[in-house]
């Protein structure tokens, strides 16, 4: 069972149909929608301000997910994946996201929907990422635009391939 705690009056709210590793832990002021996926070692922290994840969300392997206290919160769209190791703190990530591998979203960034922000890629503080390209870089910075094939085959393949992969697990 996940590490599921309420913290200052607040319980974490769970969709339907989502999956919690034994070692995950959520925290606090947190919501979550549908088949969302939350995997070994990964962190959501709601403690210092609200955080919002909508359908077909996975935090893989040892990503956290908090906030900056009363100032900016997280807010996450749906068909999103957050790989392992990211950190997302006090920003919005629109929908249909990839989230690299090791990649680090700072506050008040804002990731528009249709974008892949690659491993290892820094969004800094109050950066607004272009709808439907392809980040990268410390800075990241715009590197291309994503084809329709990009959006499927990766995009789409990873949120339809965790949403199957949390099935092995139930």
């Amino acid at each position: 069972m996940a590490i599921i705690k309420e913290l200052n009056g607040k319980m974490p709210i769970f969709g339907e149909n989502c999956f919690l590793a034994e070692n995950a832990a959520i925290i606090g002021d947190v919501e979550m929608g549908n088949d969302c996926s939350i995997w070994f070692g990964a962190v959501i922290r709601g403690d210092v301000h609200y955080i919002r994840l909508g359908n077909k969300v996975n935090v893989q392997d040892n990503a956290t997910i908090h906030a900056t206290y009363k100032k900016s919160p997280t807010n996450i769209g749906n068909n999103v994946s957050i790989a392992h190791n990211a950190v997302v703190h006090g920003c919005t990530i629109k929908d249909n996201v990839l989230i690299g591998m090791g990649a680090i979203i700072l506050d008040d960034a804002v990731i528009e929907s249709n974008c892949i922000i690659a491993a290892g890629s820094v969004v800094t503080k109050g950066t607004h990422i272009e709808s439907g390209c392809v980040y990268a870089g410390a800075p990241a910075k715009k590197i291309k635009e994503i084809s329709p094939e990009l959006l499927e085959g990766e995009i789409n393949r990873i949120a339809e391939s965790y949403l199957m992969y949390s099935t092995w697990y139930k």
